[in-house]
């Protein structure tokens, strides 16, 4: 397996080791269009649904007792599917923000050899489904009245992955929502800007998933940040792991397989790697990161005998404290990685690829340190909704 090509997702352009990138004047948030709402927002039991307009704001922006009093008692919901996990939160607004109700995630591994055969899996698939059923009650149960629900990477790239979204909504009444590797990355910096740290000059925020990692270079303003460029690759810590096979679990085995997996990663951020370079000399470098390998590499930082979502969620790691974790982790065997806090079994093998990326990214973006953020493209999600609906800011 490791000297098959990177899998290219539908729709990628550009060089086959690139992924999809776009240089891009301006890329705020723009709500919805109501067509695009009726397409992506789902009811998941046979109810009447409440009309967005009852509980929208005013023409003047202002609100009425009752309707205010109608808006406080609505729930929104985001749930996202990954190519490993499947996360859902439900929360309901709070001023300009929103707060949880309830939340929801679970190690699905859809895309569980997804590299080797193109194909969901029967077994990925059923695990997927139980674990929707249950995304699928929660919804039911906190009377959620508008929802959007997206796939990435792996529905995105899986030659069943359209029967697999209508088999969801057939079995589960969730209706799916395969986006687009661009959307992916506006939602990811629209659930986690406000983390960034301040200063001066352009930022970088990513999002290392199971499928694919999105790179975003931005330029911090006042409200929603404006995106310069971006690139999507086609390598998470379950494709990378997958593609990069034939390895010993020995010293000299480990070692080798880390080099190839930083080898191919780096390779496919070398475009967007050439595009960017001017923006270093410009003021302060500030990088953010969400997904699963920063915030597990954040709690090693830390020592937490067990992760905690508080202690994670803003911090700020200084650059060579996460190098240095990433290189002890991937010279480690996968049975002392199943030992240490915050990792367990279902990560033990995954963490090394994420490693990997992320010390990639830290070589394309050389910042002295890095924030973390427990949130992301669920969090845009909500966020898109409630500006859309009640005419909050989306910030």
């Amino acid at each position: 397996m490791a000297g098959i090509s990177p899998p290219d997702g539908k729709g990628r352009t550009g060089n086959k080791r690139g992924g999809k990138s776009g240089k891009v004047a301006d890329f705020r948030y723009k709500p919805p269009s109501r067509s695009e709402d009726v397409q992506c927002a789902e009811a998941v039991v046979a109810r009447p649904r409440t009309r967005p307009d009852d509980f929208r704001a005013t023409a003047n922006g202002a609100v009425n007792a009752r309707d205010g009093a109608w808006r406080d008692r609505q729930a929104y919901a985001a749930l996202d599917l990954g190519t490993n996990n499947c996360r859902l939160l439900i929360a309901r607004p709070t001023g300009d923000s929103f707060t949880v109700i309830d939340a929801f995630s679970r190690v699905v591994k859809l895309g569980e050899a997804l590299t080797q055969t193109g194909r969901l899996g029967d077994a990925a698939m059923e695990r997927t489904i139980a674990a929707l059923h249950i995304c699928a009650e929660k919804l039911r149960r906190r009377n959620v009245q508008l929802a959007h629900s997206v796939a990435t990477e792996a529905c995105r790239r899986a030659s069943n992955g359209a029967q697999f979204i209508e088999r969801v909504r057939r079995e589960t009444g969730i209706a799916l929502n395969i986006i687009s590797a661009e959307e992916e990355a506006r939602l990811a910096v629209l659930g986690c800007h406000i983390l960034l740290e301040p200063g001066e000059g352009p930022a970088m925020i990513f999002d290392i998933g199971g499928g694919s990692t999105e790179l975003v270079l931005l330029e911090k303003g006042e409200g929603i940040p404006r995106i310069l460029d971006w690139q999507s690759v086609p390598w998470g810590v379950v494709s990378l792991t997958d593609t990069v096979g034939g390895w010993e679990d020995t010293p000299d085995g480990r070692t080798e397989r880390y080099r190839r997996m930083r080898q191919r990663v780096t390779d496919s951020f070398a475009p967007f790697a050439q595009r960017i370079a001017g923006s270093r000399a410009q003021g302060d470098l500030r990088l953010l990161g969400t997904s699963g390998t920063v915030t597990t590499l954040a709690s090693l930082h830390l020592g937490l005998p067990h992760y905690d979502r508080r202690a994670v969620d803003g911090l700020i790691v200084p650059a060579q404290s996460m190098h240095d974790i990433s290189t002890r982790l991937s010279s480690m065997s996968v049975g002392q990685r199943r030992q240490l806090p915050c990792i367990g079994p279902d990560r033990a093998d995954l963490v090394v690829a994420g490693c990997a990326i992320l010390e990639s990214i830290l070589e394309i973006w050389p910042a002295t340190r890095l924030g973390v953020a427990d949130r992301g493209i669920r969090e845009g999600i909500l966020r898109s909704l409630m500006a859309d609906q009640l005419g909050m800011t989306a910030k």
